[in-house]
This record gives C-alpha cells, structure tokens and sequence, in this order.
C-alpha cells in the first residue's frame, strides 16, 4: 500500500514515533524510536539484542504510530500503520538508510551510533493505515 502524501508527510515530519510488537505470548510491547520515511517505507533503527527486535524475529507485524496532541481537540492528528517488517543488516542498505537517520538526526552519531556489528535497521512496509485529522 502506498501511503497518501499528506501522512507520509506527518510522519516523516515528526521526529518521533511510537512502535508497538508484541511477544510470542501476546504480551504488547510500545516504545518511541526515532524514524525516517524512505521510498514509501518507514525505518527506525536499534541495538540486536533489543526486545522489539527480538519480538520482530517471532512476528514480524508492526503497528507503528505519530500522533500531534492539541487542548482544541478539533485540532488532533495523528496516523496508524501497520504492516510486516524486515530486518536490514550491515551492508550497503544498512549505511543508505543509517545516512538517511543521522541526517535527520544529528545527535545520533555522538550519543547512539548506529554500528554495523550491533544494530539492525527495521523496514515498515505500509499494508493498512487509520488516520485521524489529516486531509
């Protein structure tokens, strides 16, 4: 599924999102990560050993959310997507997308570097999307 423009735009917009998996038990797991929007797919990185990732080895659906809380609530926004990921390893992908994350974020390299050895990219393909105050 390709995302409409004006979501694609409030979630790369954003600098930080929410992603939720869930373990083999069921037991959800929610957690903010930094992200970027990259040929209509959506990447985050993190540490291997990570529970989402861990949890992304057992199930790979991901529900990922960006939200803009308003005290006028006829103002709210915000954007759902679900759908299956890949892990993206070391390699040339890997360092593309890496470059992409600390563009965005510069602060990344000196406070959490994105090592080829100990992180992993995640690749949210968009299957389903709910948004709410987005034209």
């Amino acid at each position: 599924m390709k995302l409409k423009k004006s979501l694609a735009n409030l979630i790369e917009w954003e600098r930080i999102c929410r992603v939720g998996t869930v373990s083999k038990t069921g037991m959800p797991h929610v957690v903010p990560v930094c992200h970027v929007v990259d040929r209509g797919k959506i990447y985050f990185a993190s540490e291997n050993d990570a529970l989402k990732i861990r949890h992304l080895c057992a199930n790979p659906q991901l529900a990922l959310t960006v939200d803009l809380y308003s005290d006028a609530w006829s103002n709210l926004k915000g954007v759902m997507v679900q759908g299956p990921t890949k892990l993206v390893g070391k390699g040339p992908r890997f360092r593309r997308i890496r470059n992409l994350l600390y563009r965005k974020y510069p602060q990344y390299p000196h406070y959490s570097a994105i090592g080829d050895a100990d992180s992993v990219i995640v690749e949210l393909a968009p299957k389903h999307a709910f948004s709410w105050g987005v034209e």
